[in-house]
């Protein structure tokens, strides 16, 4: 499949914003709302997966998007992956 480099800029995204949704193939194919909400088992916390560069602050992943993170990505312009931190 030959894409433009547009369309492999707009895949990329894609796949950071599955991975960072932490979103299932199973749930993109299914068109049964109830599937996507099925709620999860709840597992112990295992640590910050977010780290903001300057001010330190971090997020396990899990629950809602803190402001600071929102913010980072949203104003001032941080991909998914320079805030992840490495495992």
């Amino acid at each position: 499949m030959n894409l433009t480099a547009e369309q492999q800029a707009v895949l990329r995204s894609i796949r950071q914003l599955v991975d960072f949704w932490q979103i299932s193939a199973h749930e993109l194919a299914s068109d049964d709302e109830a599937v996507r909400l099925v709620a999860q088992p709840e597992l112990p916390p295992k640590g910050p997966k977010y780290r903001h560069p300057v001010s330190g602050e971090t997020w396990d992943g899990e629950g809602s998007q803190p402001q600071w993170l929102r913010d980072a990505l949203i104003r001032e312009g941080y991909l998914v992956e320079e805030l992840r931190i490495a495992t």
